[in-house]
């Protein structure tokens, strides 16, 4: 029977982490088989800080991901963000031996190695190294060189870098849940893959990921990546300011947050009063909404001018880098009230927001559509094109021989007895050549010692 093609993204957020586990069906569409999600105790500002507790909640997500699927998970591909990602422009190019053949797959490959070589500041790592247009002698602006002749092939690059330790430690607590790691996306490019459709990526357009710890950028046009940034404020920074600002616990005011905020002061009328039970038999307290928007909406307006500056340092005033499509909003954070308003307002860009549906199959729960998976829907739609086979149903599962702990004791006398017995046998078995007896001895030899052991108590 053939192996399924079984896809698991894990996105280790700040606030959350998710396990979703996915295939493609008949239509070419992501259906999703199961999701697990835990809170993410041990990450900051989408880096991990605590390893135990990182380790202990990819657990809890994995465990409820496998009961919600019947899938035992083997392997993952993770989302890495975190502010210390940066990413640069870099041009190279490779001479070719042949110019009379063809350009092919592995002249890219070549090229890419070399830009893989770049030398990077101390304890910084490649992470993605995305071609964008190439030249071949001359030529600029092609964006397929697969097939055709030349002898110099150029291109130029969008090189994603991170800090080495941080990706190891994301590895490391992989790792120590018993997983493997089949791959590492940038969380931008996985979230851009959930919601965008190619007609946008192609018109040009930013997609911003608002999540609890950062904010994430990717900016694309005619069809490719440009630019990508991770900005190190999210949807706590606005709890935390109304948790001070109100004097209320972040319990209280992520609620506040959820189920009254909006990010435009003027929608509140002065008389609109929110009360909340006062701690241990205190008086409770009454918040009026109006001043909860005037905090939500200084915070909101600060995390959206820090995009803003680097959409301008992608220069998208220039003419020629229009982003015609406008602002996508994904992640948690696109979820509070008026916010495409309001960042419409500040970057004069048309918005809209992102609902990691593009792809996915026509009976997903509306869960599963919600802003709130766009990261995790991606990484699994970069597993599923990676062809993995990250998960098996769990009556199909044989798990790992696990070393026992408790000791068998066994006598030596016994032990030699019992192997010339064994030797004896095998001996009066084989009748055919060296090679065979060589192989049943050791077969039978390992099988009879292990049949022995088993009984021995």
């Amino acid at each position: 029977m053939e192996r399924e093609n079984i896809a698991v993204g894990l996105d280790i957020g700040t606030t959350k982490i998710v396990a979703m586990i996915g295939k493609k069906n008949e239509y070419g569409k992501l259906e999703i088989l199961g999701v697990g999600k835990s809170k993410s105790l041990g990450v900051a500002r989408g880096v991990v800080n605590n390893i135990t507790q990182t380790i202990q909640s990819i657990q809890e997500a994995i465990a409820e991901a496998e009961s919600d699927s019947g899938y035992k998970i083997k392997d993952v591909v993770v989302g890495i963000a975190g502010q210390h990602i940066r990413s640069i422009q870099h041009s190279d190019y490779i001479s070719r031996n042949n110019p009379e053949e063809v350009i092919s797959e592995h002249d890219i490959d070549v090229l890419i190695n070399q830009v893989q070589k770049l030398a990077m500041l101390p304890g910084e790592e490649i992470i993605h190294v995305l071609p964008q247009e190439f030249k071949i002698d001359g030529q600029s602006e092609i964006k397929e060189p697969i097939g055709m002749y030349g002898g110099r092939l150029e291109s130029s690059f969008h090189v994603v870098v991170g800090q080495a330790s941080s990706i190891r430690n994301v590895g490391r607590c992989i790792k120590s849940s018993g997983l493997d790691l089949s791959g590492l996306t940038l969380e931008p490019l996985a979230s851009a893959d959930a919601v965008l459709s190619q007609e946008e990526k192609e018109a040009g357009v930013a997609l911003i990921d608002i999540g609890g710890g950062t904010t994430d950028l990717a900016i694309f046009k005619d069809g490719i990546i440009r630019h990508t940034a991770v900005v190190p404020f999210g949807g706590n920074v606005i709890t935390e300011d109304i948790k001070e600002g109100c004097s209320i616990i972040e319990k209280q005011a992520e609620l506040l947050k959820v189920k009254f905020g909006s990010a435009w002061p003027g929608e509140n009328k002065d008389n609109e009063i929110v009360s909340i039970p006062g701690l241990r038999g205190r008086d409770p307290k009454e918040i009026s909404l109006k001043n909860l928007s005037k905090i939500i909406h200084a915070r909101v307006v600060e995390i959206i001018e820090q995009v803003y500056t680097e959409i301008k340092a992608y220069g998208h005033e220039d003419p020629r880098k229009k982003l015609i499509a406008g602002i996508v909003l994904t992640g948690g954070g696109s979820q509070l009230k008026h916010i495409k308003q309001l960042v419409e307002y500040i970057t004069g860009m048309d918005t809209r927001i992102g609902y990691p549906n593009e792809h996915l199959a026509g009976n997903s729960s509306e869960e599963i559509s919600s802003p709130l998976y766009a990261t995790a829907v991606g990484l699994v739609m970069n597993s599923v094109r990676n062809n993995t086979v990250s998960a098996v149903p769990q009556d199909n599962y044989i798990p790992e021989p696990v070393l026992i702990q408790k000791p068998v004791i066994v006598e030596q006398e016994v032990i030699r007895q019992e192997t010339e017995k064994v030797l004896e046998e095998v001996k009066a078995d084989s009748r055919s050549t060296e090679k065979t007896i060589r192989k049943s001895f050791f077969d039978k030899y390992i099988d009879k010692i292990k049949d022995f052991l088993d009984n021995a108590e």
